[in-house]
């Protein structure tokens, strides 16, 4: 079943209304802009160009199903949000709201021949930032509640914010993610043991599945939006748990 199929059946449960849609026109011949490419990707990362053929739209009709995904993060001050929003949308980043609190980047990719939306909600870390929370948790379809991975108060944080959000969203698929694993590598093992069990039984009671993570070094942080996908549409993805100690626990 084609993807928008999937997204169309989801939406029509959660939100009650059909999928968003969006024709490309046939171009004016008399144009001199260069052909629109629509590259397919699998599972949210693009494939080699030797791999498939590009699908040029050069005087030819073609339908893009628009699929619009809001995900929202959440979590204490300076714990590496917005440096893990960076490393996932890059270049590519279009701020569309940015004010005192709250930061909505997006950022369009292709998964197997449905165009993909994120909304990605940024909500600040303090207490005058708690107004944002309904308008940003509202119709997300995940919510990741992050922490840094080196300060154990904003683990113990992670509470407070999960029972916030679900004040406004009840359905959104719930990701516990840990920043800073390359800083946390360096702490002591026993610590390290505290802090991954404390980790974990917040993930069971949350039912949520849990990700350590580093912007710095690039470590699960595309893996967690493929995971986002996988989850909703059931692609053919999975990923492996991992529960070493001082390697980027994934637990679900």
């Amino acid at each position: 079943m084609p993807l928008f199929q999937y997204y169309y059946k989801y939406t029509a449960f959660v939100f009650g209304r059909p999928i968003p849609y969006r024709r490309l026109t046939r171009p004016d011949s008399s144009s001199s802009s260069s052909p629109v490419e629509i590259v397919v990707v699998d599972d949210g990362k693009a494939l080699p160009e030797e791999d498939h053929p590009p699908m040029i739209c050069n005087g030819y009709e073609a339908d893009s199903d628009l699929v619009s995904l809001k995900i929202s993060l959440l979590g204490d001050s300076q714990i590496g949000k917005t440096s893990f929003l960076i490393k996932y949308v890059g270049d590519e980043q279009e701020k569309s709201l940015q004010m005192t609190g709250l930061t909505l980047v997006n950022k369009t990719l292709f998964v197997q021949g449905a165009k993909i939306a994120f909304s990605i909600w940024d909500v600040g870390g303090d207490s005058n930032s708690l107004d944002h929370l309904p308008i940003a948790c509202k119709n997300a379809v995940a919510i990741l509640f992050m922490f840094d991975l080196t300060s154990r108060c904003t683990l113990n944080s992670v509470v407070g914010w999960y029972s916030q959000a679900k004040k406004w969203n009840q359905t959104a698929i719930p990701i516990i993610i840990g920043t800073k694993f390359d800083d946390f590598v360096g702490l002591p093992p026993d610590l390290q043991w505290t802090i991954v069990t404390q980790a974990r039984a917040y993930a069971r009671a949350m039912n949520a599945t849990l990700f350590f993570s580093s912007a710095t070094h690039n470590i699960n942080v595309n893996k967690i939006f493929k995971f986002i996908m996988a989850k909703l549409f059931n692609l053919p993805w999975a990923i492996e748990r991992n529960l070493t100690i001082g390697e980027p626990i994934i637990d679900f």
